[in-house]
């Protein structure tokens, strides 16, 4: 199944670049126009030169950008910026973090370089869609500079924690690298280069499949790239660094894995009062208004609520906040719904169950008669995280705007196991339904796809 390999990976020289913390970036498809000005002005190394930010979810047009990040990465590296470890290594990486529910968790997980597979084997195994103007940039990008600016992040099966504990007990005694990103969250990077532990993480993953968390263009990208390189040279040898892809490997069962949800603002064109939207919702959700307190104590008795419904295991619950009239209310799917549903009766169960197909095709597309093709082209949709954020620009947009009214809808977090459920189905997720938190620093290590790079057998 998956093949698992150590690399010889490429990191910032601590004897060049003292404060990390100062050229290492969050993954490229989260910044934005004005985050890349501040982390431009931080250094001139910043791996924002490299792997570049996403300018184009169409046609991406090469305007030289590619080539001047291919001349920067070979330009640092001649200036002992970027060095690159001696010896193939696995890396254990570990993120301690705060949770947003207050408390202080530890992910622990390896990257390693693993064999690219076609989806149809079965062996790498997507839940997302991925789109065609995001792949081509990205795949510009990894032609021109030869080089994987940053990880996959993948998850796979390990219930007694064998692999992390195999690793633990022969990593190097000092870390190789440790920094504290923007949220106060602590990244810490070990070498392990035992024969023997790396050889065992290799046979662990024969029987294995890996599914990816956060990554699914970056894997679609690296699919194009071999089989560009297959098509200039059919005898590609097997361990050419195209045949691979650098990913950061989490066990699914590990206790410091968590998934945020994505809440959801939607801008409803028009006006809609908030008993408008209630005798909406009651086509097929029991429908609780939660009455007294400010805004803020509002959307935490929701969520409370909400939470308690995940937990006992009932159906689907989300919370909606209309910030005009300042008025909130639980939504609690009924049990008939799904069947009697135009959208959801001819899903499959596997979709049927999740809050964010319930919310996109039931609550959004069904109730409130919102296309997917005419929120996406009139910009109807915003995706937010942090509840506190979503409120504000719900509340925000409320007094600014009159040309829709803004509905903020609240859910509960996609489960781990939902999402493998998904993924060994075949089937796809709507669009931000996983938020694996925290992210992945990008320029911690990088991996070349040099010619000249031979990929580590057993």
């Amino acid at each position: 199944m998956a093949v698992v390999a150590p690399f010889r990976g490429v990191r910032y020289n601590p004897e060049k670049i003292e404060q990390l913390e100062d050229v290492v970036t969050p993954p490229y498809d989260v910044i934005s126009t004005e985050d890349e000005k501040k982390l431009l002005q931080k250094n001139p190394y910043s791996m924002i030169n490299l792997d570049l930010r996403n300018i184009s979810q169409g046609t991406t047009k090469d305007d030289g950008r590619y080539q001047q990040a291919c001349e920067r990465f070979q330009s640092w590296q001649r200036e002992n910026v970027l060095v690159q470890d001696e010896q193939p290594v696995i890396y254990l990486y570990y993120i301690d973090y705060n949770h947003p529910n207050g408390s202080r968790l530890t992910r622990k997980g390896i990257v390693s370089l693993v064999g690219l597979a076609e989806f149809a084997e079965g062996i790498v195994k997507p839940h997302e869609k991925t789109f065609s103007g995001v792949i081509s940039d990205r795949l510009q990008l990894m032609e021109t500079c030869k080089a994987q600016f940053s990880q996959i992040f993948s998850l796979y099966s390990d219930e007694e924690q064998e692999v992390i504990t195999t690793l633990e007990k022969v990593r190097e005694a000092e870390p190789l690298l440790q920094i504290d990103d923007q949220n106060t969250n602590t990244h810490t990077l070990w070498q392990v280069t035992d024969p023997e532990a790396l050889e065992y993480v290799h046979s662990f993953f024969k029987n294995k499949s890996v599914y990816i968390a956060d990554g699914h263009h970056r894997y679609t990208t690296a699919l194009d790239c071999r089989r560009r390189a297959l098509v200039n040279n059919p005898d590609l040898p097997a361990d050419h660094p195209c045949n691979y892809i650098m990913m950061y490997l989490c066990a699914c069962e590990d206790p410091g894995l968590s998934v945020l949800p994505t809440h959801r603002l939607v801008r409803w064109p028009g006006t809609m009062s908030a008993d408008q939207l209630r005798e909406r919702m009651q086509q097929g959700m029991q429908v609780t208004e939660i009455q007294q307190g400010s805004r803020e104590t509002l959307l935490a008795e929701v969520l409370n609520r909400m939470n308690e419904s995940d937990t006992s295991g009932d159906l689907p619950a989300f919370g909606v906040y209309h910030p005009g009239e300042d008025r909130a209310c639980l939504l609690q799917m009924q049990a008939e719904t799904a069947s009697l549903s135009s959208s959801l009766a001819d899903k499959p169960a596997v979709l049927q169950e999740l809050d964010v197909v319930v919310l996109s095709d039931l609550l959004i597309q069904e109730y409130l008669e919102l296309e997917h093709e005419q929120c996406v082209q009139d910009g109807l949709i915003s995706y937010l995280s942090d509840p506190d954020m979503a409120l504000d620009e719900a509340v925000k947009e409320s007094v600014l705007q009159n040309a829709h009214t803004p509905l903020l809808f609240l859910l509960n977090p996609t489960k781990v196991q939902q999402v493998l459920k998904v993924a060994d189905s075949d089937n796809i997720m709507p669009h931000k339904s996983t938020y694996f938190y925290p992210k992945i620093m990008t320029g911690l290590l990088l991996n070349k796809l040099n010619d000249e790079e031979k990929v580590h057998s057993f």
